[in-house]
């Protein structure tokens, strides 16, 4: 068997050599190259397995690259790697035809194991599918690990229609996420709709949704169209759709499986061709299992699932999203840009952001025209903000009730919803564990400890899916 050719192309001596020591084995032949010039020249005389190329190098970057490779090798799998990692990067990077999108700095096993893919990806002599569009700009912004997850999807998915499913919690940006999958489709040129199905009373939301015919009911003076025909040939974005009730499940179910729905009060169906994405911060496998939420739609809306984290998950992007929303709202408001002083910006990074991404904008609003100076110090910030400050370092002496009490206030001005329901179970979990660690794990202990029956003690601890 022949020597795999592995290309390294990067104008950074040490990436080339940390690359090269970590492929070396007795079946890779390594090249490198720090000027892309010299590939294109080599590349007429042989054909590598696998190119792994750098994104910013003087003279040629690794997207002219990777197009002038596909050119002239058209089934040489491309590595992209870089280090200033964002949606535009990405998605320019796979609709070029990459193999995959790697950022730095990197882990030496994951870029062995995305070497052997590739190489048994060239064996199967199959060309990546491309899709050329314009430049799109976006407003996605973030370096943490799982954003660049969120990035690979939709670089990936930017050739293709398939339905997807986008979770995460409230304020975390799952509509951004639709839209930037919108934008950077085949249909990006045709209408991007979004509803939130939470926010539109159950007896008009199906005439939002599917339209109706004039005379379908009291008040209905004209034909309307719905959401789902003016998105014809476009994307519709169906937000909270955990919140759907059940009989406009079962026409969305229709409509994702033949395309075709009727108006309210009409009788002729309407053939449509729209690409769906929903999203939820609810659990639907829960929904499902209590009944709320139907089966076979999950497994239709399920093709693709992105999950959007939340923003305790990825405090590392707080100072890049706090730059970016400050000069938004300077220009939106026409203040002065503030600055975040240092103490102030790592004390952001210490706070819980129940709210998320929309709760870190309104903050950047809200310190754009109160902030008395251009440079923002930690008694600048919101009270709310403060408050949770002064939470955290409560002392010994005050009573539970009191800290509790701060603790609801706190999360209700933070936006908090559904707050009793997202709390209990928190609760029992707690009073559980401490149960059972007083009784040495002795559940019949424990339930009298709690004032249950062992019945309902195993029901609550199946519930909560506790690992005890």
């Amino acid at each position: 068997m022949n020597n795999k050719k592995i290309w390294i192309v990067d104008d950074d001596k040490s990436i080339r050599w940390v690359l090269e020591k970590a492929l070396q084995s007795n079946d890779i032949d390594i090249q490198t190259f720090s000027q892309p010039d010299a590939v294109l020249k080599r590349i007429n005389d042989e054909e590598p397995d696998v190119v792994i190329t750098d994104i910013r190098m003087p003279g040629m970057d690794g997207i002219s690259l990777l197009d002038r490779i596909k050119k002239q090798s058209p089934n040489t799998p491309v590595i992209i790697m870089t280090a200033y990692s964002d949606l535009d990067r990405a998605v320019s990077a796979f609709q070029s035809g990459a193999f995959e999108y790697l950022s730095k700095p990197f882990d030496v096993d994951e870029v062995i194991s995305l070497v052997k893919r590739a190489v048994a990806y060239k064996q199967t002599n199959k060309e990546p599918s491309t899709y050329s569009s314009s430049d799109k700009s976006n407003s996605i912004v973030g370096s943490a690990p799982a954003m660049q997850d969120i990035f690979r999807a939709i670089g990936r998915l930017s050739s293709s229609n398939y339905t997807v499913l986008i979770t995460g919690e409230s304020g975390t940006g799952k509509e951004l996420v639709a839209a930037a999958l919108h934008a950077n489709s085949p249909r990006s040129s045709s209408e991007f709709i979004a509803i939130n199905t939470a926010a539109i009373p159950k007896d008009l939301l199906e005439s939002e949704l599917f339209g109706h015919e004039k005379g379908a009911f009291t008040g209905a003076n004209a034909q309307r169209k719905g959401r789902f025909e003016q998105a014809d040939g476009g994307t519709l974005f169906l937000d909270e759709i955990g919140d759907m009730p059940a009989e406009l499940q079962t026409r969305l179910l229709r409509i994702l499986g033949e395309g075709e729905f009727y108006r309210v009060g009409g009788h002729v169906p309407i053939k449509v061709d729209v690409r769906v994405i929903a999203a939820t911060h609810q659990n639907l496998e829960d929904l499902v299992k209590e009944g709320k939420f139907r089966d076979d739609l999950l497994h239709r809306l399920n093709v693709i699932r992105i999950n959007v984290p939340s923003l305790r998950d990825r405090k590392s992007d707080i100072a890049e999203l706090s730059s970016h929303f400050l000069d938004k709202a300077a220009k939106e408001l026409s203040e002065e840009r503030k600055l975040l002083k240092p103490e102030t910006q790592n004390y952001l990074e210490t706070l819980s952001w129940p709210g998320n991404v929309r709760q870190l904008e309104n903050f950047c609003r809200w310190i754009t025209v109160m902030a008395p100076g251009s440079d923002i110090c930690i008694d600048d910030l919101p009270p709310e903000l403060k408050e949770e400050k002064d939470f955290t370092i409560t002392t010994d002496n005050e009573s539970w009730e009191n800290i509790f009490r701060k603790w609801v206030k706190s999360r209700l001005v933070n936006g908090d919803i559904e707050l009793l329901k997202n709390t209990m179970p928190l609760f029992e979990k707690i009073l559980i564990e401490e149960a059972l660690k007083k009784t040495s794990g002795r559940r019949h202990h424990a339930a009298k400890l709690l004032g249950w029956g062992r019945n309902t003690l195993a029901r609550k601890i199946k519930e909560l899916n506790l690992d005890l």
